[in-house]
């Protein structure tokens, strides 16, 4: 089984050797980011490839289920299929493994976001860095207003 490199996240990496990364550092603390991430209503604001969301459950965590809206107007079917609140979630799309999503406290007004997906949805890493920005413009659009 392989090590996990210098600087992997602390949880769950042995799962995730079959995922390509990308992170971004937030001027913002760690909880702003979560709640962006978590808040099916922002999602649209951050995801370039989302139209809308909702969740069909009541609450955000593991095996909750809902519908998500593409850009192109499909709407697909996904479930959380881990959620450690505060940290890190992933989901399926359709039936099929998709992004992990995760946030990383450096400071106290500052984290590490990154986005993680399958080896065959490689190219789709183009998409989360510009999500990845999304997300710090809103974070740090969010503290500047407190």
């Amino acid at each position: 089984m392989s090590r996990p490199r210098a600087g992997a996240p602390r949880w769950g990496y042995v799962g995730r050797v079959n995922k390509r990364w990308v992170h971004r550092e937030i001027a913002a603390p760690a909880e702003a980011v979560w709640r962006l991430l978590t808040d099916l209503d922002v999602w649209p604001q951050w995801g370039p490839s989302v139209r809308r969301a909702r969740l069909l459950d009541d609450t955000f965590e593991s095996g909750a289920t809902g519908t998500v809206t593409t850009v192109a107007g499909v709407d697909l079917r996904f479930v959380l299929t881990d959620v450690e609140h505060g940290e890190r979630w992933s989901w399926k799309v359709a039936g099929i493994p998709a992004t992990d999503h995760t946030v990383e406290a450096l400071t106290p007004d500052s984290c590490r976001a990154g986005f993680g997906v399958p080896l065959p949805a490689v190219p789709y890493l183009l998409v989360c860095r510009r999500a990845l920005a999304r997300l710090d413009e809103l974070a740090t659009a969010e503290v500047g207003r407190r």
